[in-house]
This record gives structure tokens, C-alpha cells and sequence, in this order.
């Protein structure tokens, strides 16, 4: 049976994937898979006939780009053959500036300094008791000593009445909350450092860790003072602050609202000899007052 005629057919389907007809080369970025053509467009057939123009256009272009795709060199994995583009050359403009490197967290200042390097494990881990993979850490990790064992050893010197689950989901909230703390300090450092930075950047100066310190310690002791004098006795009576930090400021003396009489007519009366001067005297020293007139002219 002689099928080349349908062979035939069917190729004339398909266009080559040889594209002539460019007075201009092509210009290409394969690192970002693009291609420009620059030359200019033929604006009879344009106006002719526009969509089927464009779209011829379009399709040689992407041949173009797809040929010199195909060139590059290539490698195999499970997801199939994958070529290896090279790095972008053409400059792309921002909407925003680059991000700010972020400070680094007290375990990262200590592992640089010790040399420790961190090293990414795998999430699933092989459990030997239940014979699965389960997460090395979250919801039913492998170490979640709360609900794996069916069966505790009570430790040396605790209370046998004890229940020792409860001790250790307690024990793990516990941890949880700590973990919690130290994260939202090392978020308050990281915020209290860059507004260092930042202040240090607009000065020309260099950041302090000092000053950050500093910073912090006075931010707490503002909070302590504020929860001081939230109660109505200003703390006076609280035993469990009380001597801790003392509120800066002089503080208004008030008079009782019940007094002898004749204190308060006597305080009334220095009042009114402070308007109006006592025995008729001057308040105002005319000559002094006439030479510091005479000195500002």
C-alpha cells in the first residue's frame, strides 16, 4: 500500500521551521526568552490585512526564538529535557528599589561567630515504630513525645500521682511560648535596628549596637513607668513593683479641701499681696525696668 501521498498531505500541514525573508538579524535574550526584530513593518499588507499579517509575523518570530532555543545545550531529569538557558542581558526597569537585607537574628550572629553552618534537612522522616514517613516537625511530627507513647515511666523523684502526659503537653506549651517570645523580640530588635540604620544612614554614621540596646532599655522602662501609674494609687501600694523604677517628674502637692480658716484666709492674702503688692510698694522696679528699655535701644 502506497501511503506516501498521505504523508505528503500531511507534511504540507505543517510550516517550515525555516524562516527567510529578515533584512535585519533578530536580536536575542534567551536568558529571558525574548527576541526583537527590528525591522521595519510592511505597512500595505499591514493595512491589507491586519490580522492574518500579524499573526504571520508573530509565528516566525517564535520560530526564530524556539531555533536558537533548540541550540543550546540541554539536560536530562524526571520532569524530561530541560535546556540551559544563560543569563539574562537585557536591563529591566524596577517598580521598586531592591529589598533591604534583613538583620540578622541572634542565632544567626551566634552561628556566624562559632562557624556553625546550617545544614537543610529533609521535612519527612522515617518513623521505625509506625513504619511511615511522618514531618520532622508540626502537625503529628515524629518527635511529639505528648501522644506517642502509650505508656510513660514516671521519672525519678516526681509525684507518682502525677499525670505525666499532661506534664508533657504543658511542657510543650511552654516551649511554644518561648519560641513565641523570642521570635517577637528578635522582630522588635530587627525594627529597633533599622530605624538605627536608617538614623545612622541620614547622619553618615555608622550604626551602634549599643545604641540599640540603649534604645530598647528605654522603651521598657517607658512601659513600666506607664503601668506604674495606670493604677489609682500610682503604684504606691503595688508591693510586687514597688522600688523597681521610680516616675521622673516633680509631682503637684495639693492643699486638703478641709483646712483651718485662717490658714486660708492667710494664703488668700499673699496672693493678693503678690497682684497688688503689700503696703502699696511697687512691684516693679522702674529704674531697672528703664535701664533694660535704654540697653535693648
Amino acid at each position: 500500500m502506497d501511503v506516501s501521498g498521505v504523508l505528503e498531505a500531511h507534511k504540507q500541514k505543517f510550516k517550515s521551521i525555516a524562516v527567510e525573508g529578515k533584512l535585519i538579524p533578530v536580536q536575542y535574550d534567551l536568558g529571558l526568552l525574548a527576541a526583537f526584530d527590528e525591522n521595519p513593518v510592511d505597512t500595505a499588507e499591514l493595512n491589507r490585512n491586519k490580522d492574518e499579517y500579524l499573526q504571520a509575523l508573530s509565528r516566525d518570530n517564535a520560530q526564530l526564538l524556539f531555533n536558537e532555543i533548540f541550540q543550546l545545550q540541554t539536560i536530562s531529569d524526571d520532569n524530561g529535557v530541560m535546556a540551559m538557558l544563560p543569563t539574562p542581558t537585557t536591563l529591566l526597569p524596577r517598580e521598586k528599589p531592591l529589598p533591604k537585607p534583613k538583620p540578622e537574628t541572634r542565632w544567626e550572629k551566634f552561628a556566624k561567630a562559632k562557624g556553625i553552618v546550617n545544614r537543610k534537612k529533609e521535612r519527612m522522616v522515617y518513623d521505625d515504630a509506625s513504619g511511615e514517613y511522618k514531618p520532622r516537625w508540626g502537625y503529628k511530627a515524629i518527635n511529639d513525645d505528648g501522644t506517642k507513647d502509650w505508656i510513660i515511666e514516671v521519672p525519678a523523684g516526681a509525684n507518682p500521682m502525677e499525670d505525666q502526659y499532661g506534664a508533657r503537653r504543658e511542657a510543650k506549651k511552654e516551649r511554644i511560648d518561648k519560641n513565641d517570645k523570642r521570635r517577637q523580640r528578635n522582630m522588635e530588635e530587627a525594627a529597633v535596628a533599622t530605624k538605627m540604620d536608617q538614623k545612622a544612614v541620614n547622619k553618615g554614621d555608622r550604626p551602634n549596637m549599643d545604641n540599640v540596646r540603649s534604645m530598647k532599655r528605654r522603651e521598657i522602662e517607658n512601659q513600666i513607668l506607664i503601668s506604674k501609674s495606670s493604677t489609682a494609687s500610682a503604684g504606691k501600694f503595688d508591693a510586687s513593683i514597688k522600688g523597681d523604677l521610680k516616675p521622673k517628674g516633680i509631682k503637684r502637692q495639693f492643699e486638703s479641701t478641709i483646712t483651718d480658716m485662717s490658714k486660708e484666709k492667710a494664703g488668700n492674702m499673699s496672693i493678693l499681696d503678690r497682684v497688688v503688692g503689700k503696703n502699696g510698694e511697687d512691684l516693679v522696679n522702674v529704674r531697672k525696668a528703664i535701664k533694660s528699655t535704654k540697653s535693648r535701644h
